[in-house]
């Protein structure tokens, strides 16, 4: 079966049957992801681990995503894309079937590893479906309807997650993930193009798209993003706990609330995402960038004025992915105008970089909260917000470099 262009890929409606289908992978590689920190105490009782030691899969999960992704994402583009995403699923599959009957934590640890090293992989696949499956219009709206699917789900599929473990126990989740993955490989099968854009370059020649500054500034505004963000959402529960004094009854209500703000935050980013090609979306995000930095340093009042601390919070959740849809245009507009060879690698650096972000912003937040308490979290963010800033600001340089529609 050859599909070359999908129904609704004509610029009628955006919400195509495969269009739904790459951001339902999206929401199931997310709620895979973040699942564990629903779950952990339930994972620590029943294989009698501490909870650090169940804490330690999100960090380990991050560190292995990270560098593997554009690796698998440059390797991936030397074999058709379909056959390369199917297996792939497969994979990720088997690794949740693992988590399911995982006997200890030792086992648990290598499904956890098996999800990572093919999570980033498939989300940079899907980017590369935005011509088969949309038009050029809905181009910035396909990427951030992409990412929102890990917003949705933390706002829907953790929770529901959460609520499945506490009444069938916590390997329940994971046999619910396994089962919408096997639904959701039969609709892919059903409906996504098998066509595939197979370039004659090597492995090693795709990762010559290093050498172009543009791309080391695009990874470092996501690396310094991500961070600020980070450094308090790590201890997002005890700021609301510790600082706002929510009470323990309606922590949950205050995360749900605070994800809805990041899904708002990653369907805006389209919207931002439209002002120009290449580097121009997210050089005008430098205000942006600027003013996060002076909400993050007013998240010191949060325990002074807690009705302030509470408001901020969303208004920080809304912040939190304005740049997502932004650094992939960049990322994927570059690499199409001058390295052409290197897509699959370029829709894989949003991932990576985050993951990056993630895991540097969570280190200094353990580190400060140690030190120095909840307090200094967001004056600390802050600081990885001004570097954005003046890594957006040397984007301007390059404003003149025109890419064509």
């Amino acid at each position: 079966m050859t599909v070359t262009k999908n129904a609704g890929a004509d610029g009628t409606r955006f919400f195509t049957l495969p269009v739904i289908v790459l951001i339902a992978i999206s929401f199931m590689l997310g709620m895979s992801e973040f699942i564990v920190v629903g779950i952990l105490p339930d994972i620590a009782t029943s294989l009698t681990v501490s909870e650090v030691t169940v804490g330690n899969l999100v960090s380990l999960f991050a560190f292995v995503y990270a560098p593997v992704t554009p690796l698998g994402s440059a390797l991936s583009a030397r074999f058709p894309r379909f056959a390369t995403h199917m297996t792939l699923m497969t994979v990720f599959l088997i690794g949740n079937v693992l988590c399911a009957f995982a006997p200890n934590y030792a086992v648990l640890v290598v499904a956890r590893i098996l999800i990572a090293l093919v999570s980033g992989t498939l989300v940079a696949i899907a980017m590369t479906y935005a011509p088969d499956v949309t038009t050029d219009q809905y181009r910035t709206k396909f990427i951030a309807w992409v990412f929102s699917g890990f917003s949705i789900a933390s706002v829907v599929g953790v929770p529901v997650g959460t609520w499945v473990a506490n009444t069938f126990g916590w390997r329940w989740t994971f046999h619910l993930i396994d089962l919408l993955t096997v639904i959701l490989m039969v609709l892919m099968v059903v409906v996504l193009p098998r066509n595939s854009h197979l370039m004659k370059v090597g492995f090693l020649p795709q990762f010559r798209l290093f050498f172009d500054f543009r791309i080391w500034l695009g990874v470092l505004a996501v690396v310094f993003g991500a961070g600020s963000s980070y450094v308090f959402y790590t201890y997002l529960t005890p700021i609301m706990r510790d600082e706002i004094h929510v009470p323990e009854q309606y922590l949950s209500i205050g995360l749900v609330v605070y994800g809805v703000a990041c899904l708002w935050s990653n369907l805006y980013a389209g919207k931002l995402a439209e002002r120009g090609r290449g580097v121009e979306p997210l050089y005008h995000l430098r205000w942006v960038f600027l003013a996060h930095g002076v909400l993050l340093c007013s998240l010191a009042l949060a325990s002074v004025i807690p009705w302030y601390g509470a408001i901020l919070l969303v208004a920080l959740g809304m912040f939190m992915y304005l740049f997502n849809a932004s650094s992939q245009v960049l990322y994927m507009d570059v690499a199409a105008e001058a390295h052409p060879g290197s897509m699959n690698l370029a829709a894989s650096l949003n991932s990576m970089s985050f993951n990056i972000g993630i895991a540097i912003g969570s280190a200094v937040g353990g580190v400060v909260n140690d030190s120095l308490g909840l307090t200094w979290l967001g004056p600390f963010g802050a600081i990885f917000s001004l570097c954005a800033v003046g890594v957006t600001m040397a984007m301007g340089r390059y404003l003149d470099r025109k890419i064509e529609r």
